[in-house]
């Protein structure tokens, strides 16, 4: 035929009926639930975004010493003792900015 396999799959794929998120699954072990209640989170994803954006502020507007010690520490995983030799200061001097700032984004979190 010499016809591409990608095309070959694509008018596979096509051929497929579309399939709503809202159809109800009528089957016995589903509870005739939806697709899209099945896939949910069912968590209040508004506010999850309205959190995450808030506290992306709130980092963006620390000094950078303790933004680079919060990003390292738990957006790159890195423990105390890495963040320390990264900066060039103590663990413990880690420790205590660490316990600081994150006392303060919680009180900035909770008003």
């Amino acid at each position: 035929m010499k016809v591409p396999k990608e095309e070959i799959a694509l008018a596979i794929d096509i051929s497929n009926p579309i399939e709503s998120i809202d159809e109800i699954n009528f089957k016995e072990e589903n509870n005739g639930e939806t697709k899209e209640t099945k896939i949910s989170s069912k968590k209040d994803e508004a506010e999850q975004i309205a959190i995450k954006l808030t506290l992306s502020a709130i980092i963006n507007n620390l000094e950078k010493r303790e933004r680079e010690i919060i990003i390292l520490r738990y957006y790159k995983e890195k423990t105390q003792n890495d963040v320390a030799r990264i900066l060039g200061i103590s663990q413990v001097q880690i420790s205590r900015i660490e316990k600081r700032v994150l006392q303060s984004i919680k009180n900035k979190m909770v008003s």
